[in-house]
């Protein structure tokens, strides 16, 4: 049992050291063994100190020893995108701008990590300012890919099995497709199920975040972990939230029904991934109806793009224009679109969001779910950048819930993820559906 700890999935690994098969602290060596024999290549840590994470697994240890409260994760290592704050430890959101900055308190994500008994295993590579420009990461199916971004640290640690988890963030598309590319399940609850106190605010209005794991359960049962209501933060809503765990673990009272439609930027959908996503719309039949783009849909994705610059450039452009040396051209370039919009541009934007949030409140009345690509195909040449994020766009501006399934594959034997969207607060019923389509996709594939 004690041999590739690493590649066991989280809820193995709890349910493990929760019945005293597994230690903590093997764990976590496992981990730190699997990082430093790979990590050369992989790049995907961007802060790791092993005594630190073996004190916090020891820690654990004595508490399980001495019968005192487990939590649901408790001793799993998990790894932290770096933008998100751990108390005393650096937290630079990958730019020269935050050189030596160690945050003062945890993020509210991170005391609820604590709270669940989980291990804080290092801070994961962000792309810088958690934006476009590509980090050092590389995919871990073929390193002269990229691994997506800007959460790149987070999924390419999960899928080389250096860590089980991870938490990322998408203010487009940084947690779905990366987790598309590196070939795992990506998750992003509901806008306000998971708090951002903590975590670099690049647009307020877009900013969420994510989790990564190579089992859907796993993401579920992170994400559980991490919700909860946080008064400081304005976009976290009071009241229960979705049981993701509990919703992942249901059947379904019927066959659920999905939603099929492509927009405009369709033409960027790779040939393969296309036939891909034709061949599970067949399989599935009548349950997938294919419907006309909605009116004004088109235009979301530059309403995002509005409000995305124009938040960024409010809140990071005087620093950025104080320091121009120490950012990518790609940053600058935002800086500089940005100054164009104005304060009308954004209104109207705003309003815009609004109005395409309340259309999908009525939308899911009729539907369990959207299916959709996660990414235009295959991890692109890191050379080329992170890879479009065009096929999350819309979902986030609308803070809507969405899954990727590493259920297909490419010409390049690369992982293509299949996106799965729901409703509003409908996370647990997403999670449900996820699960229902997995166990039919491969009974009709075995079939």
């Amino acid at each position: 049992m004690t041999n590739h700890l690493n590649e066991l999935s989280a809820l193995e690994l709890a349910g493990s050291i929760r019945d005293g098969r597994v230690t903590s602290r093997s764990v976590v060596e496992s981990c730190i063994e699997r990082i430093t024999s790979t990590d050369g290549t992989l790049r995907a840590w961007q802060w790791l100190d092993p005594d630190h994470a073996l004190d916090q697994a020891d820690r654990l240890d004595r508490s399980r020893k001495f019968g005192k409260p487990l939590g649901a994760l408790h001793g799993v290592p998990v790894g932290i995108k770096d933008i998100i704050d751990v108390g005393s430890v650096p937290t630079r959101h990958g730019s020269p701008l935050f050189a030596g900055r160690k945050a003062r308190r945890n993020a509210f994500v991170v005391d609820r990590l604590s709270d669940a008994g989980a291990v804080i295993l290092g801070k994961t590579v962000t792309t810088e300012l958690a934006f476009m420009n590509p980090a050092e990461t590389t995919n871990p199916h073929d390193a002269t890919k990229s691994p997506g971004g800007s959460s790149s640290g987070s999924a390419a640690s999960v899928a080389h099995c250096q860590a089980p988890l991870a938490v990322g963030s998408q203010t487009n598309g940084s947690v779905i497709r990366p987790a598309s590319f590196c070939g795992v399940f990506g998750f992003k609850p509901t806008r306000g199920v998971i708090s951002t106190d903590g975590v670099l605010e690049t647009c307020p209005n877009l900013d969420q975040l994510g989790v990564f794991g190579r089992t859907l359960e796993d993401v579920a049962a992170l994400a559980d972990a991490i919700s909860g209501h946080d008064s400081r933060d304005r976009k976290s809503w009071p009241g229960p939230r979705p049981r993701m765990r509990d919703g992942c673990r249901q059947e379904v009272p019927v066959e659920p029904d999905f939603a099929w439609f492509e927009p405009a930027y369709f033409d960027r959908l790779s040939e393969d991934s296309r036939q891909g996503f034709e061949d599970v719309v067949e399989l599935l039949g009548g349950q997938v109806d294919r419907i006309a783009v909605p009116d004004g849909f088109d235009s979301l994705v530059e309403t995002h793009r509005i409000i995305m610059d124009y938040e960024f450039n409010r809140g990071l452009g005087p620093r950025i224009c104080r320091n121009p040396e120490l950012v990518s051209a790609e940053v600058l370039g935002v800086v500089e679109r940005a100054a164009s919009i104005t304060e009308a541009d954004y209104r109207r934007a705003l309003a815009m969001k609004s109005s395409a949030e309340h259309y999908f409140e009525l939308f899911f009345r009729d539907y369990d779910a959207i299916i959709a690509p996660s990414a235009p195909g295959e991890a692109p040449a890191r050379e080329s950048g992170t890879g479009d994020p065009v096929f999350c766009t819309v979902w986030t501006l609308c803070g809507l819930p969405a899954v990727t399934l590493p259920v297909l594959t490419g010409n390049a034997d690369l992982p293509i993820g299949l996106q799965l969207i729901a409703g509003r607060e409908e996370d647990d019923r997403l999670l449900r559906t996820a699960r229902w389509l997995i166990d039919e996709l491969g009974r009709k594939l075995a079939g």
